[in-house]
């Protein structure tokens, strides 16, 4: 996010009456959040563009307080994709050069501390002129998690 998302953020929540909520400009991997404070993380497609999930992860499970949870839409890959492929612009700006293997990215949430990790929803991923070796093999997942 950048200072005039946050901006825009804000205004939008004063404008809805929304006294619940702060916005705050800070790294996924290091979250200006103090410790055992959030009830809810929500996430769309963010984790995904992270190289380390592993810090993205324990980073959330720090922030949350017991009981706390996560929600979060993600791409993940069903079977291997090329170096060459990941490598592409085409791959990272469409999210999918840094999607992980289903089963180790649901691995990497249990890992940070999380229990009860449920996918809620998963279907295959399709964009327009999405290069054909990629068919069948990115999938979007909607993920629960609980701290």
């Amino acid at each position: 996010m950048t200072h005039e998302m946050v901006k825009t953020a804000i205004q939008n929540a004063e404008e809805g009456g929304y006294q619940n909520v702060q916005f705050k400009l800070g790294e996924i991997e290091d979250l200006p959040i103090e410790d055992g404070t959030i009830d809810v993380i929500i996430s769309n497609c963010v984790i995904n563009l992270t190289p380390d999930k592993n810090i993205a992860y324990s980073e959330a499970f720090r922030v949350l307080k017991p009981g706390g949870r996560i929600l979060v839409s993600d791409l993940v890959t069903h079977g291997e994709i090329s170096e060459d492929l990941r490598r592409s612009f085409q791959a990272w700006s469409d999210c999918i050069a840094g999607a992980m293997e289903k089963q180790e990215y649901l691995d990497t949430i249990t890992k940070a501390g999380f229990k009860d990790v449920e996918i809620m929803e998963a279907h295959y991923f399709t964009e327009p002129n999405m290069d054909i070796r990629l068919e069948g093999k990115i999938l979007s997942i909607q993920v629960k998690a609980i701290k």
